[in-house]
């Protein structure tokens, strides 16, 4: 072990070799070590005995006699650990569950870590998890091909068998999906680490997303028809003017459209966050990103030429999501414009409650645009395809209080209301507003009323603030339950601080068997060295907060888990992307396709849940790239239990002890990049 390693270059153990020179008997020899060991490192007390032992015992040297040769420690080491698996089998002391509370989200900041006491550390809980047993759990296999792009929750064809229709065959339906033996999700055999920002998104590697040579010839959409195929990259061009005149020209004119100069104004216009429906490939939205705003694609399952899966590998915010028949996973109020184009849905199917869900999502004031297809039928084909559009939208738009303010060629744009009571005035056979209690939206059935009219939450968007850092006068809508601002604005500092520690912990080296010099400072890495980042116990998105105002080149997918405190109203009122989720469940998203997971006082939390934590690390490999990284802070059982998960699921690991006398702990993880 390295701890008695570096024990023996100490004084005391010097003096102690030159002692063992004496006759002593073992029972002083073994006082001698136990004394220089402290009390609650009973399994190094114990080692000791057994080193000890080796040197001094009648026993041990008639054995040699017998043997043949001296007994190597090692065995006895082997023996020694033997026994300690069978005291934990048949009444260990390790505590079956972890305390139910809810971790607090403000992490430990810790200082000044150096190789030896990471390393001890590491000794530590490697021999207290042989001590628990959980050492002995194996490392999980490899899938087989067939699931190189798996998503669970996503079998059209079991729900096809089992009576789903009209489009909701395609919906999420994690009851349907059986996990059956676990097994790490490998990447294809042409896999490549995606190319940083911002060459990647530009630049994808063909390899690394499922499509076909023929959907790439007849992708027909306003972004789709924005690439080149190359021998083994697909490169987007979005400024070359391939249709429209450009995406630049087609943003540019909806703002026009809005009344705006230029698209750069979208800001002070108040949309900061755009729910982009049926994404293309995402070049609209990386567009809205270069100008500072948060575009959100959201696209149904697509087994081939998925838009989710090629915009995320290009670095983009994406997410699975089909709203047939249930809700999107996102509170009300949450969106200043929503965009659609050609994302095929048919208008007045269900009663117009496809509107009335855009309509639950977007803030007051905010914008519903929509654009048809590109072809451009000659003479009266033209106009009469358009009033084919536009007659259903005209006429439930009324019902719900929207007015349509312009239309150019095929772009329609309509603004929701930001009067409140235009609700309430609306006629009996008109929509409905909904009971109080209704917005629960994980999931939901599609609700035929209104919802979010009565909030406290609305405020138009040409009232609210541009910045992240929410003052408190607007934070006294989310109510004390939800947030104080003495507590939010002391999260906005620590993470500040942690993320300038986490950040030094993300490079190779600190895995690595090469020691610094000493003095030398901590290696920092690239700054563009992850992309794609999510949280997956946000709290109030402070993370998010430190990512951005420290200038990384990086979005965060903010996740709230759905028992835990609802804080996503106010991330999302933040401008950052976020979403509801239950990780007892497979999140919605392609394979490899995040390149850090980040999780705050989860595992704790978890405990008291349903949940297997091996389904949730199997997830976790399951949607981090390879040679992403995972960054874990919670209690120490907690840690120790997923260290164990960790190598289960093959991760290079390392705990570290934040130094502040409490149980708190760090587990830095990265995937190794298994190729075939």
């Amino acid at each position: 072990m390295r701890l008695a390693a570096h024990l023996l270059e100490t004084e005391e153990l010097t003096l102690l070799k030159i002692e063992l020179r004496s006759a002593l008997s073992v029972e002083e020899v073994v006082s001698m070590l136990i004394g220089l060991v402290p009390a609650h490192d009973y399994l190094y007390r114990s080692l000791y005995v057994i080193i000890a032992l080796d040197m001094r015992s009648p026993l041990l040297n008639k054995l040699s006699l017998i043997c043949g040769r001296r007994l190597p420690v090692s065995w006895l080491v082997l023996c020694f650990t033997s026994v300690l698996v069978l005291i934990a089998v048949f009444g260990s002391s390790f505590p079956k569950s972890f305390d139910n509370v809810t971790v607090t989200p403000v992490p430990e900041i810790y200082s000044n870590y150096r190789r030896l006491k990471e390393q001890t550390a590491v000794d530590y809980f490697q021999l207290r998890t042989v001590s628990s047993g959980a050492g002995r759990q194996g490392e999980l296999g490899l899938c087989g091909k067939e699931r190189e792009n798996y998503v669970p929750c996503y079998n059209v064809t079991a729900n096809v068998l089992l009576g789903f229709k009209d489009g909701e065959e395609f919906d999420r339906h994690c009851e349907v999906s059986s996990q059956g033996k676990f097994c790490l999700v490998r990447p294809p055999k042409d896999y490549k680490i995606p190319l940083r920002w911002p060459a990647g998104r530009d630049v994808i590697w063909t390899g690394n997303v499922k499509i076909t040579k023929d959907q790439f010839l007849s992708s027909g959409s306003i972004t789709k028809r924005m690439m080149l195929l190359e021998e083994n990259q697909i490169a987007f061009h979005s400024q070359d003017g391939l249709i429209f005149d450009g995406v630049k020209d087609y943003s540019r004119q909806i703002a026009e459209m809005m009344g705006l100069g230029s698209d750069s104004e979208f800001f002070q216009a108040g949309v900061r966050t755009v729910l982009d429906i049926g994404c293309g490939f995402g070049s609209f939205g990386a567009h809205l990103v270069s100008l500072k705003l948060t575009a959100l694609c959201v696209a149904a399952y697509e087994a081939t030429g998925s838009q989710v899966q090629i915009a995320l590998e290009r670095g983009l915010p994406a997410m699975i999501g089909n709203f047939i028949s249930r809700q999107l996973p996102y509170p009300s109020l949450s969106f200043d414009m929503v965009h659609c184009a050609q994302c095929g849905i048919v208008w007045d199917k269900k009663e117009g409650m496809f509107l009335i869900e855009f309509d639950r999502l977007l803030k007051p004031g905010g914008y519903f645009v929509i654009t048809s297809p590109i072809s451009k039928p000659p003479g009266r084909a033209t106009s009469s395809k358009k009033r084919s559009m536009l007659t259903p939208l005209a006429q439930f738009t009324e019902k719900i209080c929207w007015s349509l303010i312009a239309q150019q060629d095929e772009t329609f744009i309509w603004q929701k209301t930001a009067d409140a009571h235009c609700y309430s005035s609306l006629k009996k056979n008109e929509v409905p507003l909904c009971k109080e209690g209704y917005d629960t939206p994980y999931y939901q059935t599609l609700m035929p009323c209104i919802i979010g009219a009565s909030s406290k939450r609305w405020i138009p968007i040409q009232n609210k603030s541009s910045s992240p850092d929410l003052s408190s006068v607007e934070l006294e809508v989310h109510g004390k339950y939800c947030v104080s601002p003495e507590d939010f604005f002391e999260d906005l500092q620590v993470w500040k601080l942690a993320l300038k520690n986490y950040w030094s912990l993300l490079t190779p080296l600190i895995f690595s068997d090469h020691p610094k010099r000493p003095g030398d400072e901590d290696p920092l890495p690239p700054f563009n060295m992850v992309r794609n980042v999510m949280d997956m116990n946000a709290h109030y998105g402070g993370l998010n907060a430190a990512f951005l105002e420290e200038m990384k080149s990086v979005w965060v997918m903010n996740v709230v888990p759905v028992r835990a405190r609802n804080t996503l109203p106010l991330i999302l009122d933040r401008g950052f992307p976020g979403v509801f989720h239950d990780w007892c469940e497979p999140f919605p998203t392609y394979p490899r396709t995040y390149d850090l997971l980040h999780a705050n006082g989860l595992l704790s939390h978890l405990t008291s849940e349903r949940c297997s934590l091996v389904e949730l690390f199997v997830e976790m490999d399951r949607i981090l790239r390879p040679e992403g990284w995972v960054v874990l802070s919670d209690k120490l059982g907690a840690i120790e239990l997923a260290r164990a998960h960790a190598t289960q699921v093959r991760w290079d690991a390392r705990v570290i002890d934040v130094q502040n006398g409490n149980d708190q702990r760090l587990l830095v993880c990265q995937k190794p990049f298994v190729k075939k």
